[in-house]
Parts: C-alpha cells; structure tokens; sequence
C-alpha cells in the first residue's frame, strides 16, 4: 500500500460531513452561553480597568471553539491539519486577572462540549458555573479596604496623624514608613466603619501634616 492509496482508502472517503442543522444549532446555543459568560464576566470584574475587548473575546472564543471541534470531528485530515496549524500559534498576551484564566477555559470548555453534543452538560454546566462566580466573587466584605499615603514634618505629627486615623477607622495597619530630613511618608492599610471620608480633610488641616491621600484597594485582604 502506498502513501496515495491510504487517502483513497473507505476509511476517508466515508468520512461523514458536518449536518447544517446541527451546526446551526451548535452556533446558536454557542453564542448564547458565550454571552452568559459574557454578562457573567461583567457582573464579576474587579479590577482597575475593565477590557471590554476582553468580554468581547470570551463570545467568540465559545463560537470558534466550537466550529473547530465541528470541523476536527467531520473530517480525519482536516482535523490532522489543525492540530498541526495550532501547535504553531503562540499568543503573548498577559492574563492581569487571575480570574480571567477561569473565564477562558469555561469559554473554551464550553466550546468543545457543545460541538460534542452534549448540550445539556454545557448549558447546565455554565448556568452552574456561572452562579457560583456571582455568588462568591460578588461577596462584600462588611468593610472597605483603603490605603492612606500620610507625609508629615516630624515624629510628633506622626504620632498625632496615626492616633487620629485609629480611632476613626476599624482596622490601621503600616504597611511602610520611608522617613528623611524634614519628612516621614506612611503607607497605611485601613477598613473604614462606612463611606465616610471626611476625616481626610480634617488629617490634612492638621499641624504637622503636609498630604493625605485616601486610595481604595483592591488587593485581597486575610482577617
């Protein structure tokens, strides 16, 4: 047998096409689990800049996906062809959000079930994941982390400074201290009581202190 007769063998030739109903159907329920992921993602988002081309991508990533599993699953040497075709790709974008990996697989999972034919798996799947998502990233902590930037003259305003934030907030901690002729800087982490911030002002009034700068904080916090 030679290298022509194996592409000419019944094995590939028998090789069953992708029916259009079928496909239809995978690429309807595809884009709309893409745009649960989609809307999940939204609700979900705490970072600093929200990508909507990031959102974006998670519906289309779902579709394609899923017209390649199509694809790899219709044809034996189609299928070869890409596996070849994409062990060659190589993306260098940076994942910021740790979280943003989780949306990528489930996109890309979701994907691949749905062009298997297991619809109720990714449907059911997804309404899950995606419930478990809003349920734990949306939780509130009962109070709000911040971080105070403090510049003071000397070690007596210091003193007077961190007192007074202590006794207007739940939780101080300090977290550095950089101190030079003329000038101590404090980075502090505090949880404030509410969303009052008028104690600010009145840190910045005070004798002794030349700047005060509240900054929230979206860093993940134990205790």
């Amino acid at each position: 047998m030679t290298f022509q007769d194996i592409f000419k063998s019944d094995f590939l030739n028998n090789v069953s096409s992708v029916n259009l109903l079928d496909m239809a159907i995978a690429l309807v329920l595809a884009f709309g689990i893409g745009m649960f992921i989609f809307l999940v993602y939204k609700k979900t988002y705490n970072g600093v800049m929200y990508s909507s081309s990031f959102a974006t991508t998670l519906v289309a990533l779902t579709m394609i996906t899923t017209v390649v599993i199509l694809a790899v699953t219709s044809n034996v040497v189609l299928s070869l062809g890409m596996v070849g075709a994409l062990s060659i790709v190589r993306f260098r974008t940076a994942i910021k959000e740790p979280l943003d990996i989780a949306f990528l697989f489930w996109a890309i999972a979701a994907g691949i079930v749905l062009a298997a034919g297991l619809i109720p798996l990714a449907v059911i799947g997804s309404v899950i994941i995606g419930v478990i998502l809003l349920v734990f990233v949306n939780r509130k902590s009962h109070t709000n982390p911040y971080i105070v930037v403090l510049r003071c003259d000397d070690r007596e305003s210091e003193l007077k400074a961190t007192d007074f934030i202590s006794k207007q907030v739940e939780k101080c901690v300090v977290k550095s201290k950089s101190a030079q002729k003329g000038s101590i800087e404090l980075n502090m982490e505090i949880r404030m009581k509410d969303e009052n911030t008028d104690f600010v002002n009145v840190l910045a009034d005070m004798n002794g202190i030349q700047s005060a700068v509240l900054v929230s904080y979206n860093g993940d916090y134990m205790g």
